[in-house]
């Protein structure tokens, strides 16, 4: 296993469909240095969104889960979206801005959700670097690999890309501060990642429970999403943005009774997409 990431269930799928959470880990890195506590630093963690997906591990469904926290690198970020603001010196490296700098949620968060500076200081070049090739490529490499080795066997691969919200949109969120959010937010980057039935098929699942659902508002999906994608070749990737309600405390950061009940849904949701690919 990997240092900064793990692998749960078979490394090979059984059945062609890839799970991924990339904003579940809480392990700092030693390197860190924030000059805010590790507490404030996990308001970007989509909390045990990797145990709510136990089921697709049990179901014969790899699950690759990042293992550090999403505010020292983002893996749903592009390599080259560097935040220039961060860095000291002039960057060396690719250069493709998504434009989530302006808001400091690039590839390495500048700042939270209420603005405040994460660092005292800017990040030398060869810190931002390390980042990338310790942690972000890695991360890539792993889900490139599951994801052509399930195409290959299979001639098809489904991806889900693991995701949760904030209950109510933070200042610095994509939608109006104050939103309130759904229960569920699905992204197909306006249907070019996936073909329309499987968001269809997973969007009314999901409202058959009583859940209220909605498609690519206010979340599309990002990298993980758009790099590997190409439907036309059977490559199917689908963001699922859970809110963080339904099973946890936003300001304690621990499960609540909903947890169990959500957990049992997902994996109602798993056995309607296994039998549906």
């Amino acid at each position: 296993m990997s240092s900064v990431f793990q692998i749960q269930g078979p490394k090979a799928a059984t059945v062609p469909l890839v799970l991924d959470s990339p904003h579940s880990g809480r392990q700092f890195p030693g390197d860190f240095d924030a000059v805010v506590s590790e507490t404030e630093l996990r308001e970007g963690e989509d909390c045990y969104v990797d145990e709510l997906y136990a089921a697709g591990p049990e179901m014969g469904v790899p699950l690759l889960c990042a293992l550090w926290p999403r505010t020292y690198l983002d893996p749903n970020r592009h390599a080259g979206d560097v935040d220039l603001d961060l860095i000291e010196g002039r960057w060396p490296g690719q250069y493709r801005p998504s434009g989530k700098a302006k808001v400091g949620k690039a590839l390495i968060w500048r700042t939270l959700e209420d603005g405040r500076p994460i660092y005292a200081r800017k990040l030398a070049v060869q810190r931002v670097l390390h980042r990338i090739h310790a942690f972000h490529a890695p991360y890539h490499e792993s889900i490139q690999e599951l994801l052509h080795e399930t195409h290959s066997r299979f001639g098809r691969v489904y991806h889900i890309n693991c995701h949760s919200m904030r209950a109510v949109a933070g200042k610095q969120s994509d939608d109006a501060e104050g939103s309130v959010r759904a229960d569920f937010v699905l992204g197909d980057r306006d249907g070019t990642s996936c073909e329309p039935a499987f968001t269809e098929l997973v969007r009314a699942t999901l409202a058959a429970m009583g859940y209220d659902v909605r498609v690519n508002d206010p979340y599309k999906g990002v990298e993980l999403v758009r790099a590997y994608s190409d439907p036309a070749a059977g490559r199917h990737s689908l963001q699922i943005e859970i809110n963080k309600r339904l099973y946890m405390d936003e300001r304690t950061l621990q499960k609540t009774g909903g947890f169990a009940a959500l957990q049992k849904n997902l994996s109602t949701l798993l056995q309607a997409i296994k039998n549906f690919i």
